[in-house]
Parts: C-alpha cells; structure tokens; sequence
C-alpha cells in the first residue's frame, strides 16, 4: 500500500467468525489484518511499520482457555499500550490472563440471548438496558480482579462483558461481528472509532495494485495456468492475472460435465472475446468415472479436487507452466478447517481437497483472504460487466455436490433441468437481487406421486433459497407461496423423474447452505 492507512489487528484463535469481524472492520473503512495467535508483541511492532495499527481484536474459538494446547497470547502484546477487545474465546482469554475466574458454564448459551447492559461506556456506548446478542459458548467469566469492572451480564454469564477502568481493554462473551447480534455494528464502531481513535481512510479497491503486484512476485517471471470455472471468483482473479502476466498466463476452463445447463458456453464465448488465452478440456467422462459408486460427500469432493490437479498438471506440462492460481475466497477456506483450532465443515475442493502432491511450483491464491462482496466490489473496479460479478456463488464441484448420494449421468440430467427451472422462476419473480443464492438439489429419497390418474414414483427434488451477505451465515428466503407453487409445478411437470418437490427452511447455522 502506497500510504499508511489506520489499521485493526486481528489475532485468530480459530473461530469460524474469525475473517468476519476483519470483513466487518473494513466494512467501515478500516483495514484489517488477520494474523495468527501465535505472533509476538514484536512482530505486531513490525506491522506497525506498514501501517497505523490502532487497536487488537482477539477473536473466538473452539478452544477451551483450560485444554492443555489451548491457544494463548504473548503477554507483552498487553503492554503495546493498544486498545484490545477480547470476542468469546477472547473474552475468556483475557479474563483468564488478568486473574479473573473462568469455568464451565453452569448451562452452555448458543444463539440469541439478551444480556443486561450495567455500564454502557467503551464499546457498549449507546445501548440499551437488554440487548439482543449472539453467544456460543460453554465457559464463562464468573469474576474480574478489581482494576476491572463487569459491563454486561446474561442469565447464565455473570460478566458477559468487562472492561479495565483506566486502560482501553474490553471483553465480550458474544459476537458482535454476525448480524444475529442486533448492534454488533454499533459495537464494533465504538470500538473502532471511540476507543481506537480510527479514520475511516480505506476501501476495498486499494487492493486491486497491491493483489496485481503479489500476483507478478508469487509467480516470478514465470508461465501460469488460472482454474477458470467461470464463477465471480476465478473470473476476478482471472483478470487480476491476466493485468498482472499479460501473454504468460493461461485460463484453463475443465467441463467436468457437472455444469449448469449452457455454462460451459458462455464461459468459453465471454473470455475469448476478453483476449484471455483459454483452453477448454472436456473431461466429462473422466470425472463420472472417477465418482463411480461414491455416495460419500467428503469423498467426492476430494476426488473432484484431485482430478482438477491432475488435468491442470497435465495442460501445465504441455504448455511450460510452473504455477498454478486458484480463485479461492475465505469463506472455502474457513469451512475446510484450514487452521490449526478451527474446525473443518466440510472439504473445498481447491482447499482441502487438493491432493498431498503437487507437481507445481508454487499455487497462488491472491483473493483468499477476500469474501464473496469484496471480491465483487473488486470486479467493478475492473470494470468486468455487472451480470459476472453478481452471478450467484457456485460450488467448484459443481453439480456433483447437489445430488446426494451416488452421481449417474442420468441424475446430472435431472438436477440440471431442476435447477434451470428455479433459477427461471426465481429471476422471472424479480427476487434475483436480494437472494444470495438459489437452486435445487437432487436428495437421494424417493417417494410416490400420481402424474395422468397414475402411479408415479420418482425422485424428490429439494429448492435451497438463501439471503445472506457474506455466506458465514445465511437465512432460508421467505419466497412468495405464488413463486414456489410455480418452481413445483414446473418441476414436476417437465422432468418425469421428479415425483416431489420439497423446500428447505434451515438457516446456516445450522446448516451449510450447500447440502454437501
């Protein structure tokens, strides 16, 4: 970055909301650095040099502050005289550090809870007495020494918040970073702005030179090949590269027949006429052979990301290329359990489903600490058309990961038309902008039906409908009654096999949005 802009640090205890409060810093204008738990006060002065660090958030965690490894933090950093916020694990860490009492909750507290605001000052300036907040959490802060005073309490939390009287150090047991938490965003702005002194003096789109740059030195003079699916994200980071290496990069698009309907197309006809050099492999029956009698998700998805390697490396050798650039956002890496203390929901292909061994160099990954909305904010700076950058999200797998249980050629054929049909009737309704996705899902339950005065029995066809911003959380859409009749109507009507059509009403949490 040419200039020095105010900065937030951000120590990852591996929490799953862990980039989101970076993403909600920045939302407001703030940079924000994700750093690992392990870095020292000494390496947070060194940042320092790079830009104007103003504040620290520890971030939650699965970790018990009692487990043996358990996370911790270097003592020193409570000296850089920075303001500090502690978030769930945080919370308990700081408490823990500073002699307060931290033990297993009496009853564990996950979801929205209302916590009593005793002292609204700091970061909880401006609320009222009970709050609406989001707490997931099994320990709990029982007492803080005297220099410290608690500033919230809930049901089953007796300091769900504290503060130091003197210096700028606060814990909160919930998140304020998930829009669950009714003023997170006022929270976080206290924080940001009452407490650490910030200006709001960054945007997203400063990074646009800075992921070029990156781009030229990861891949250091060398030939690169892009994974091109044709999604917001490969497209983007196809660009970025494209500015970045000009003749020295290749766009390597791979059909493996897990596509939606006409998508392979329109991919090859858009970035041809970019000038982008592309190649277009058909391995459609290389990827049905390799997922042959596979019922089980994990297992497809790193199937699915090996045979991907496998074809980039073959058209890598033929062509020169030594390093391979992925489009990969947070969000795949986060839910692949990337971290040490984080958990994996489920594999992404072009995460943890890449195979031990890689004949590559080096891969490059310029957008991986972005999500979904930045990296669409960075596509219009681009200037790449408005119906690329705000397609909806689609799995690398494709298709393959919508169909529960074994892929036949036969279930491709039906889970493709369904989702054709939802995404019709969904556009058709003009719901298109407020969604963040929508699509069908093959499930792998049969049921009966009566079609022409007949016995039918047929395959259940699942509508998964969500609004979300960030897709770290996403809630089911409340569709009109009218629209989904349409989608049933249609569904079953024009594809034989489907005998049932079901709608998903599961928020993530609990679920993922994709089913596998």
């Amino acid at each position: 970055m040419s200039e020095l802009y105010d900065a937030i640090i951000v120590l990852d205890y591996g929490g799953q909301y862990c980039h989101l409060i970076g993403r909600r810093i920045r939302e407001q204008g703030v940079y924000s650095e994700i750093v690992p738990w392990e870095i020292k006060a000494e390496e947070i002065r060194l940042i320092s040099e790079k830009m104007n660090v103003k504040g620290l958030i520890l971030s939650g965690g699965p970790a018990s502050v009692f487990d043996a490894e358990a996370p911790k933090l270097d003592a020193n950093i409570l000296n850089l005289g920075l303001p500090v916020l502690g978030l769930c694990y945080g919370h308990q860490l700081l408490a823990h550090i500073v002699g307060g009492k931290v033990r297993p909750a009496e009853r564990r507290e996950y979801g929205a809870t209302y916590v009593t605001i005793d002292r609204p000052v700091g970061v909880l300036k401006g609320l009222g007495r009970k709050e609406r907040v989001w707490m997931s959490h099994s320990d709990a802060v029982f007492s803080v020494p005297e220099e410290y005073e608690v500033l919230a309490h809930s049901e089953n939390c007796p300091v769900a918040a504290f503060g130091h009287r003197e210096k700028p150090v606060y814990g909160l047991q919930w998140h304020p970073e998930v829009v669950h938490t009714e003023n997170g965003v006022l929270m976080l702005r206290n924080f940001l702005f009452e407490v650490c002194g910030c200006k709001a003096n960054w945007k997203v789109e400063n990074l646009v030179n800075k992921i070029i740059e990156e781009i030229r030195f990861e891949t250091g003079g060398s030939k690169a090949i892009i994974a091109l699916s044709g999604g917001v994200d490969s497209s983007v980071t196809t660009a970025l590269a494209a500015k970045a290496i000009g003749n020295r990069l290749t766009a390597v698009f791979v059909d493996h027949g897990f596509m939606r309907e006409n998508e392979p197309e329109s991919v090859e006809n858009f970035f041809k006429g970019m000038g982008i050099n592309l190649m277009v492999i058909d391995a459609k029956d290389r990827f049905l052979k390799k997922l042959r009698g596979i019922i089980d998700p994990e297992m497809k998805r790193k199937i699915i990301g090996e045979e991907f390697i496998r074809v980039f490396e073959e058209v890598a050798e033929k062509i020169g290329a030594e390093c391979l650039i992925q489009g990969t956002i947070y969000p795949d890496r986060i839910e692949s359990g990337f971290r040490r203390f984080s958990d994996k929901i489920k594999t992404h292909h072009n995460v943890a489903g890449l195979p031990a061994r890689v004949k590559f160099r080096k891969i490059v990954e310029p957008l991986r600490d972005l999500y979904k909305d930045e990296v669409r904010r960075i596509g219009e700076a681009l200037g790449l058309p408005r119906e690329l950058v705000y397609r909806q999200p689609f799995p690398g797998p494709g298709l393959a990961v919508r169909i529960t249980g074994e892929v036949t050629r036969e279930k491709v054929e039906v889970v493709r038309k369904a989702d054709r049909i939802v995404r019709e009737e969904v556009e058709r309704s003009g719901l298109k902008e407020r969604l963040w996705q929508y699509f069908a899902v093959l499930t792998n339950t049969m049921a009966t039906g009566v079609k022409g005065d007949a016995r039918a029995y047929g395959y259940v066809v699942a509508v998964r409908i969500v609004e979300s911003s960030e897709a770290m959380t996403a809630s089911f859409a409340k569709i009109p009654y009218e629209v989904l009749e349409s989608i049933s109507t249609r569904i079953t009507n024009e594809i034989p096999e489907v005998a049932r059509v079901v709608y998903d009403i599961t928020h993530k949490p609990p679920a993922t949005i994709e089913w596998e």
